[in-house]
């Protein structure tokens, strides 16, 4: 993948998403942790829901952590898998109150180093929250890469390092979210929206000859 490729990729998709945001509402870094924590096998929307009850009752890192297992997962129950989730992020408030005096690191190494947090957090909370430029990774960035042969690696940090190759480090946060929101309302995984694609014409993706032949008929 040549960077003059990839720039007209990053440019027709800050025409198409010119203000990409975190879907995931939240008032502050604290939040926006938890929050990703709990959006793990699960949609936004539902974590939406479940948050403004969860920070209601427990606003703080130091409350949360001191809160009872049981009204934790029952809080979170609808987000799934809400059992490791409440442990997760019961010790990850633990850390950040015990380790950082409860508040959210703004580093990488301390951030991917509590409980339930990887390099795609840690690089989404230093991109929203502090303003650290970071390649945001999840599953739609992976698939959106690799059709648009942006790299051919699989692996979520190979593919990280890929990209920061291709794109500038001042729009890391903005294009990787960029390609996550494209990934996420465009580019699916099972029908993939081909048609409707600002990049169909510079994409090699093979789907994409058969939807629009499918369309046709």
């Amino acid at each position: 993948m040549s960077k003059k490729r990839a720039r007209e990729i990053l440019s027709r998709l800050a025409h198409s998403i010119p203000h990409p945001a975190v879907e995931l509402r939240h008032n502050n870094a604290y939040e926006l942790l938890i929050a990703t924590i709990l959006s793990a096998q699960c949609t936004d929307e539902r974590v939406n829901q479940v948050t403004p009850v969860l920070f209601e009752r427990w606003p703080e890192p130091a409350l949360l952590d001191a809160a009872a297992r049981e009204e934790v997962e029952e809080v979170i129950r609808s987000t799934g898998f809400y059992r490791n989730k409440a442990r997760s992020i019961q010790e990850c408030s633990h850390h950040l109150v015990q380790r950082f005096g409860g508040q959210v690191p703004s580093k990488m190494a301390d951030l991917v180093s509590l409980p339930g947090v990887g390099r795609k957090t840690a690089n989404l909370i230093l991109g929203e929250c502090f303003g650290v430029p970071g390649v945001i990774v999840d599953t739609h960035v992976l698939r959106v890469s690799a059709r648009l042969g942006l790299t051919r690696a699989e692996q979520a940090e190979s593919v990280e390092s890929d990209l920061q190759k291709l794109i500038p480090k001042k729009d890391w946060t903005l294009g990787s979210s960029r390609l996550l929101l494209h990934g996420r309302y465009v580019c699916l995984a099972k029908k993939p929206r081909c048609s409707e694609c600002c990049l169909a014409s510079v994409c090699s993706f093979g789907g994409k000859i058969d939807l629009v032949a499918n369309s046709d008929g």
